[in-house]
């Protein structure tokens, strides 16, 4: 009979984790789009536009696509995710400065 591993507890942030605390912005970390990029070759996930960027450029369309998504989610959230300025989807969009 095989014997089963201890049920260790996963995590996803700190040491060895794939996302942001939300205080640092939520979104996953360059560690992690590199991880789940190994779990799924062929992958074109990439981390947050965070920096200056020029109007019309590649990286300035990628910002305007997810901000009009994220506007959807956050309407789509309870009224107390909606209304928190530090709920994970706030934050995130903060980062991507939405």
């Amino acid at each position: 009979m095989a014997r089963k591993k201890a049920n260790s507890i996963r995590r996803t942030t700190g040491k060895g984790g794939n996302y942001r605390k939300t205080k640092s912005g939520a979104g996953m970390t360059k560690k992690g789009v590199a991880a789940y990029r190994r779990a799924n070759p062929g992958s074109k996930l990439k981390t947050a536009v965070t920096g200056k960027v020029k109007k019309g450029s590649k990286a300035a369309k990628r910002r305007k696509s997810y901000c009009a998504r994220s506007l959807g989610q956050l309407k789509r959230s309870s009224a107390k995710t909606r209304n928190n300025p530090n709920s994970r989807i706030r934050q995130a969009r903060r980062r991507w400065k939405c």
